[in-house]
């Protein structure tokens, strides 16, 4: 991949934009942190990065000899998808007009200017993976700087001078601004399906002529990926893969732009050699790949994995043993994968490792419980205890999610502390953490805060408002106050923290070191006046994820967090002195146990289910040992047994995936009293992802008949599993 950074010529196509912009082109493009077209890779853990093209091993120069043997090795879409779902991920990303890999159209193109197939590759590929509820994302360069690689010219600007009817030199950057600047409109008018682009940097052609906004108005369902560069407009950050950090699988370390923001990481999987297949056939080092997908998963950052195929379009072998591998190890814990965001951060959740004897690993949530979590342990301590932050939430239950184990535990002090541990997975033991919400935080409408200093439009109340899309900055100024105004003296336990993430994390130097709080001091008033000596002097580890100031319990109106240091260094202009927290809240107390009994969880594959459904296990994530897919007809139905002790409202959660376009609502019926009429299962992305549905039913003591019967044509959607959960 090409990581150089350009500088544009950007003043002649400027003057143009400015003669023909009000005239000609569409409003520009809004930087949209949030928009539905983006749903789908929210949505994802990750996709598949596929570098194919004419100078693919061994190198071809005729554009008809490298269709010739791609078509004859056997190349099958297909192919492509399957090894995608194999790696559990939602999207690939295909890179084949790719400035070092010959410009390569796989697609029969009308525009003359590079090769371009007869065969429809590209069609082929959106449409198998859409039918498998995937989506293809191109690869677009702004580069011409390669067009001569390998010796060989892989432009033609006359030909595509004839074209255009005037004179366009391709291997400039405006002529080949121009030149790709067509190929984007080719490609959406002959792609509807197409999940976007997946852009290597900017052009000043495009800028100038607001390519953007148009692919925003022509599809408004294509997202726009960027490569390395945060431009605003773009949908999501690419990050490409970095080295350095300790531990080496930790890749999020390196991700320099805060959430919300849409990001992704992109990192070959034999991380060894090029992009692209060079005829080798290198290893793929578990541990680093599964590392990556998962401390990935635990930042909420997408991981796009790249493989290297061959002129047929198939894997090297290690890579497909890879591949083997990872369908089988992925699906028992999958669910603490997918349909989930990082722990620790902005979603809530328990606080990620660097934990205790060595040990280290990131933590999940639930998108859809919020009392659902799982600790993902990717280097185990040296003891047989796991201590955790349990930022506030009264555990329930802890089990091991790959043997459904239960797992020996207690709560105390703000800690999580899981004993007698053995056992480990190689690469990930995963324990599900359950939860009965949080407890001892006050709420941010019972008080106020103040700063000694804040930027405009980041004030003292975004520390505290409950939303992930604000925050306060301090303008770069340190020493700096952060107060807390309790209206009556309160008990204060301990402060927690969420400070934004949005700068390099690890110290390769000095100056990459991030703008978190070190040094602190913490004081206490009744009056807002009088301070008297700090209750608490310390220093706060440059580590991601919430931090907790613990307190000898104090009783004061007033709270004060005086930051006097941060760990970014003098040298480092853009961080120096900077500080900025998306949270940060007053715990009056520790959270206590839970005493509220775990869910029980019922496999639909072991339930009653009417005729013409099957219990498939052709899409992955699913729990037990499949699921069920009723019958496309009304009144298809799943009928469960359950057992209540009484006592209340009982949550029954339906797990399902609706990998259509269309809602397909059921009725939800216990001992055949419908008790949630036509209750909504709306899609959720693909067949391979699963969502929740929760219904409170009061359950008296005893054995009761729970059904799910579809009341529509199309049927129910595919049903994994009912957890009832019981006050």
């Amino acid at each position: 991949m090409n990581t150089l950074r350009r500088v544009s010529a950007r003043l002649a196509t400027a003057v143009v934009a400015l003669l023909l912009g009000a005239l000609l082109l569409p409003s520009p493009a809004r930087a949209d942190l949030q928009n539905p077209r983006q749903d789908f890779l929210r949505a994802s853990t990750g996709g598949l990065f596929l570098h194919w093209g004419e100078r693919t091993a061994p190198q071809h120069t005729s554009c008809s000899g490298w269709e010739s043997d791609v078509t004859g090795g056997g190349w099958s879409a297909d192919y492509w998808v399957n090894e995608a779902l194999k790696l559990h991920t939602q999207y690939l990303v295909l890179a084949t007009f790719h400035s070092r890999l010959g410009y390569a159209r796989p697609w029969p193109s009308a525009i003359p200017g590079s090769c371009a197939t007869q065969r429809d590759f590209l069609g082929e590929l959106v449409a198998a993976a859409k039918a498998k509820g995937l989506k293809v994302i191109l690869y677009m360069t702004d580069d011409p700087q390669w067009h001569a690689e390998g010796g060989h010219e892989w432009l033609d600007s006359a030909a595509y001078s004839a074209y255009k009817g005037h004179s366009v030199d391709l291997t400039t950057r405006d002529g080949f601004g121009e030149y790709s600047y067509d190929l984007f409109f080719e490609v959406m008018d002959r792609y509807p399906d197409l999940g976007g682009f997946w852009i290597d940097n900017d052009n000043a052609y495009w800028e100038s002529h607001n390519l953007y906004a148009q692919i925003q108005q022509k599809r408004p369902s294509y997202t726009l990926s960027n490569n390395n560069e945060d431009t605003p407009i773009m949908d999501m950050i690419s990050n490409e893969q970095k080295t350095g950090m300790t531990p080496a699988y930790d890749y999020p370390q390196a991700v320099y732009t805060a959430q919300p923001r849409l990001t992704e990481a992109d990192f070959k999987l034999p991380s060894s050699g090029a992009w692209w297949y060079d005829g080798t056939n290198p290893s793929v080092d578990r541990a680093l790949t599964l590392g990556r997908l998962v401390t990935n998963a635990g930042s909420s950052v997408k991981a796009l994995m790249a493989e290297t195929a061959m002129v047929n379009g198939r894997f090297p072998s290690n890579q497909e043993s890879f591949n083997n591998f990872a369908a089988s190890y992925l699906n028992p814990i999958w669910e603490s994968l997918h349909g989930v965001e990082g722990g620790g951060y902005m979603y809530g959740g328990l606080k990620p490792g660097f934990w205790n004897d060595g040990a280290h690993g990131v933590t999940t949530i639930s998108k859809t419980d919020p009392d659902r979590h799982y600790v993902h342990v990717l280097t185990p301590p040296t003891t047989s205890t796991l201590r955790i932050r349990d930022n506030g939430y009264r555990i329930a239950s802890v089990t091991n999610l790959r043997t459904g184990a239960a797992v020996s535990w207690t709560q105390s002090g703000g800690v999580l502390t899981l004993n007698g541990l053995s056992g480990w997975d190689p690469y990930d033991t995963v324990f599900k953490v359950t939860t009965a919400g949080r407890e001892g935080i006050l709420p941010a409408s019972s008080y106020t805060m103040s700063a000694s200093a804040s930027a405009s439009g980041h004030g003292a109340a975004a520390a505290a408002d409950g939303s992930y899309l604000t925050y306060w900055d301090s303008n770069k100024t340190l020493p700096v106050d952060l107060t807390f105004d309790l209206g009556t003296a309160k008990k204060a336990q301990y402060i927690g923290l969420n400070q934004r993430e949005d700068s390099v994390a690890y110290a390769r130097s000095d100056t990459e070191q991030s703008a978190r709080i070190k040094d602190y001091k913490v004081y206490v008033s009744n009056d807002g006046s009088s301070w008297g000596s700090a209750v608490k002097t310390g220093q706060l580890a440059s580590r991601r994820g919430i931090q907790g100031i613990d307190l000898t319990a104090v009783n004061a109106r007033y709270v004060r967090l005086e930051v006097d240091s941060t760990w970014a260094a003098s040298t480092d202009i853009t961080r120096y002195k900077r500080l900025r927290i998306d949270e940060a809240w007053i715990g009056t107390s520790y959270a206590t146990p839970s005493t509220a009994a775990p869910p029980v969880r019922y496999e639909a594959e072991n339930a009653t289910y009417s005729a013409g459904s099957t219990v498939d296990s052709d899409h992955t994530g699913y729990s037990g040992t499949g699921f069920v897919n009723t019958a496309n007809e009304v009144g298809a139905y799943v009928s469960f047994g359950v057992s209540a002790t009484g006592g209340g409202t009982a949550d029954l959660t339906l797990r399902y995936s609706n990998g259509t376009t269309s809602d397909r609502p059921m009725d939800i019926s216990v001992d055949g009293i419908v008790v949630a009429a036509a209750k909504s299962f709306p899609p959720n992305g693909s067949w391979d992802s699963w969502a929740d549905v929760t219904v409170g039913v009061p359950l008296a003591a005893g054995t009761h008949t729970v059904r799910a019967t579809a009341t529509t044509a199309n049927g129910a959607p595919n049903l994994d599993h009912l957890e009832v959960r019981e006050p």
